[in-house]
């Protein structure tokens, strides 16, 4: 029996076919003053928003699941749905239901996506809300980044490692990938992004190109220096494509697209900013460095301190002169606070003018631009008046904007409405033809009173009474006990119990001249606000200008606001290699501290000639992880321009920061822990260089004991002897590794020193020259309050073992491992044995590094120690 199909009615043939549209999208449908939503979209809408989920057409062969929301609470629903990573059609009546006796005509007018949006409720104030686009090239990734709220447009290419260092540090809300590249991004970069997927076509040279050069109306990219980012121009043009595609052609304020140049800026990659907890961390409730240096005020100021953050500048010009300007607010405080009082006064000015080019501003977010902008005259006076280069040159770029604010003040009303429709939005005076209309509208009280006067008198009933209903609007009421006193020329309209009501050619005459004057009202002051937003389009570019200089200066007042609470010095930047710290503090840990307890700083000094690694011994506990970090915070926060948390602080510039700290995350995709650690060790002994800060933290303990001292020894003299001489702070607590400082002469030995007790140990967290001797593994046991019958075992335990293994043994040990391991090959005869000998006699030993070699050896042992079935039988 065939299968019955439903029923449509004329409104789910319409809704249906437009659907069929927008497929992967939540269809908010306008039906009358509600957006409803049916089928599947109102099953998925109704859990997302919590509202009820009925039926239209409940037990009609048209029966379907039915949700919706009044229209007027779009802006309280919407953005529960995109931040629920939906996609949002919003299709509109495009005619007025009284106009026609058929179906209404609808179309969708806008589609939302997660990274595409101007909502404020969906936004967040400081942080950025980007579209990315990524495309896989022959040689390299492209990839963009596009925030519509604020007209950012920026872009790059590079390879695997560098794109998701991008996408780490830019994090993006959504990212268009190719159909056919999927996989392929999936692969690289995991699933934990939020991505759409574009027809493969899109991503093609010609078009995108053709697409940018379009929308910025020139023959040529060269102004903009991406010309040559072939992979980057494809990447760009798809996201303006799909702007396109999701109903956003109003792009005025997308002024430019710029590079992000990756020689410009200090390399670190996904590990070290995830190890450094710069603005994410995977523990719950941990306080990040943003956290503690975010003292911006403006939206402007703390979207731009994120981006400094993930781009720490390698030109010393530049960051000098953010030094400069940190030098003077904090020595001129008058100068700094009175800044930072008017720049409290300035609302999101990027998000401001980027509403006024897609024409879905507010009249009274045009009042507050006004407003911001007159919040920026003083800031410009100071500035300009103060003796700083740097701030000079601030204070004369911004513009004062006087034409644009004297025009919004001439225009609009002081207290304007959010929305037009709700009336008084002109100014008084601005219009005649306004001021006219308003005056009858409002002095109609008068007129009423006075006729009602004159026809008391000339009828000489007292009682009249003027009135107005929905049906037949205004009227004259007359008691029945006058009703022979009525004139032969009004209209009888409506008889009631004790009165009648009459009409009259005059009445008629008012009530359409006040019904016109408030339509014509409402046409006139919609069309006078629309010419007003057209007309400020002009003014974007010098907007946007005045957005990005208030955002510099206001992280530069937040960090001498940070330095002047926190007792931050000036860093001496210079062409130098050499790194020297005294009493550096970490800046997150010592505002961590209970009130009163000091933060123990640490002293710490490398360079390529006589103390390039510090090997730092001591048990776990100690404090050596923080002092890790903390050297790497402190060359951080110096690079984008801070002052620093320390006594003093001299930094030859550095170019890259690595750090192998802690745990990795892909633990959880199936690769061991060592595999993890060697994978992340080696992508840094492969990519450092001469100004390069590496920081090692307990290499080789996700093996065992004599493996782990093997590979530290191993990695510690590459480091040593490759020619970059990078600057290294390696954190052990394998103190056999002490021995190193006698054969290699530029390793130096220090430990985080440990106060013994009788029965106790007291950590004191000051880093002293000299190795450490033990682990004090068992006293940390002991402070974790582990049972008194297992740290009485792991002392009898840990007494033989000492007596069995001599320091000298056990360094022996270390340094015949690999040659123990490659002998037992040869006394063996067994097939899987002899697999291993071929691999290794046919492996290249010159070209390999140490650590390529040290895996190499590991998978070799770990087919020893599983063996295939085949070769057991």
């Amino acid at each position: 029996m065939a299968k019955k199909t439903k029923k449509e009615t004329p409104l789910m043939k319409q809704y249906n076919a437009i659907k069929a549209k927008y497929p992967d999208a939540l269809l908010l449908f306008r039906v009358g003053d509600f957006y409803e939503t049916f089928g599947s979209d109102a099953v998925k809408t109704a859990g997302i928003l919590d509202i009820t989920l009925t039926k239209r057409g409940a037990g009609s062969e048209s029966e379907i699941e039915l949700a919706g929301f009044p229209h007027h609470s779009i802006n309280t629903y919407l953005p529960k749905l995109v931040k629920a990573g939906e996609r949002v059609a919003i299709c509109d009546q495009l005619e007025d239901p009284k106009q026609t006796k058929t179906i209404v005509k609808r179309g969708v007018t806008e589609l939302i996506t997660p990274g595409v949006s101007l909502n404020d409720e969906v936004l967040k104030s400081k942080s950025n809300n980007f579209l990315c686009a990524v495309h896989f090239g022959k040689t390299h990734i492209g990839i963009s980044f596009l925030d519509i709220s604020t007209g950012e447009f920026l872009t790059s290419q590079g390879n695997e490692e560098y794109i998701d260092k991008l996408l780490q540090n830019f994090n993006p809300s959504e990212i268009l990938v190719s159909k056919q590249k999927r996989n392929l991004f999936k692969s690289a970069f995991g699933d934990d992004y939020h991505v759409f997927h574009l027809e493969d076509w899109v991503y093609q040279t010609d078009y995108t190109n053709e697409t940018l050069l379009k929308h910025f109306n020139t023959k040529t990219l060269k102004g903009f220096g991406v010309e040559n980012l072939e992979e980057g121009i494809i990447a760009s043009g798809s996201v303006l494509h799909y702007l396109g595609e999701t109903q956003h052609n109003k792009l005025e304020h997308i002024t430019s697209i710029s590079r992000i140049a990756e020689d410009d800026y200090v390399w670190m990659d996904r590990f070290t900013m995830r190890n450094l907890e710069l603005y994410n961390s995977t523990n719950n409730n941990a306080i990040t460095l943003l956290h503690i240096i975010d003292k911006t005020i403006s939206p402007m100021g703390g979207r731009l301190l994120k981006r400094w953050l993930a781009l720490p500048l390698k030109d010393a010009e530049k960051v000098k002169q953010r030094h400069e300007v940190v030098d003077f607010l904090t020595k001129e405080q008058d100068t700094h606070q009175k800044t930072r009082q008017h720049i409290k006064h300035i609302g999101d000015l990027e998000r401001l003018i980027s509403k006024v080019a897609t024409a879905k501003v507010s009249p009274r977010e045009v009042i507050q631009l006004k407003n911001s902008l007159e919040a920026i005259v003083p800031i410009k006076a100071l500035a300009s008046q103060s003796s700083n280069d740097a701030l000079k040159i601030i204070g004369d770029k911004i513009q004062s904007c006087d034409v644009l604010r004297e025009k919004i003040k001439q225009t609009l009303n002081e207290e304007a409405p959010v929305n037009v429709l709700k009336g008084h939005t002109i100014a008084e005076g601005f219009s005649a033809e306004l001021d006219e209309l308003r005056g009858l509208s409002t002095s109609g009280k008068n007129y009423l009173d006075a006729m009602l006067e004159r026809e008391c008198e000339r009828t000489g009933i007292t009682s009249l009474k003027i009135a107005s209903n929905n049906v037949f609007g205004y009227y004259i009421e007359v008691r029945n006990t006058h009703k022979d006193k009525v004139p032969e020329e009004w209209i009888r309209k409506q008889t009631l119990v004790s009165a009648e009501r009459y009409i009259t050619e005059e009445l008629k005459e008012y009530e359409a001249k006040i019904l016109g004057a408030e339509e014509r009202i409402l046409a006139i002051e919609q069309k006078l606000f629309a010419d007003l937003v057209s007309w400020m389009s002009q003014y974007i570019k010098p907007v946007q200008q005045n957005a990005f200089l208030i955002g510099q200066l206001d992280c530069l007042c937040g960090f001498a606001q940070l330095a002047t609470d926190n007792n931050y010095v000036y860093p001496v930047l210079d062409d130098t290699f050499d790194l020297e710290i005294v009493e550096g503090r970490h800046p997150v840990i010592e505002k961590q501290l209970p009130i009163g307890e000091p933060y123990i700083a640490n002293d710490v000094f490398l360079d390529r000639s006589s103390q390039q690694i510090i090997m730092i011994t001591g048990p776990n506990m100690s404090g050596k992880s923080a002092i890790l970090r903390q050297t790497a915070l402190i060359v951080l926060l110096a690079q984008i321009g801070s002052f620093v948390p320390a006594k003093s602080a001299r930094i030859g510039i550095v170019d890259k920061i690595f750090t192998r700290v802690g745990a990795s995350d892909n633990i959880s995709m199936g690769e061991s822990t060592f595999m993890v650690e060697m994978n992340e060790t080696a992508s840094i002994l492969n990519n450092m260089s001469e100004r390069s800060l590496v920081l090692l933290d307990e290499i080789g303990r996700g093996t065992s004991t004599y493996d782990g001292i093997s590979i530290a020894w191993a990695i510690s003299e590459y480091l040593h002897e490759h020619p970059a001489k990078a600057k290294t702070l390696f954190a052990t607590h394998y103190h056999e590794l002490n021995e190193m400082t006698e054969t290699f002469p530029r390793i130096k030995n220090f430990n985080v020193s440990v106060k013994e007790l009788k029965d106790n140990v007291l950590f004191l967290r000051k880093l002293v020259e000299g190795g450490s001797e033990h682990s004090f593994g068992i006293h940390v046991a002991k402070m974790a309050g582990m049972p008194q019958q297992v740290l009485h075992r792991a002392n009898t335990i840990l007494k033989k073992l000492e007596k069995s293994h001599s320091s000298e043994e056990l360094t022996d040990k270390v340094k015949t491992l690999s040659d123990d391991l490659q002998l037992s090959f040869f006394n063996l005869d067994d097939p899987l044995l002899e697999n291993i000998k071929e691999e290794i006699i046919n492996t290249d030993i010159d070209t390999l590094t140490p650590v390529e070699a040290l895996m190499k050896l590991n998978e070799i042992k770990r087919m020893l120690i599983k063996p295939s079935k085949t070769v057991k039988s």
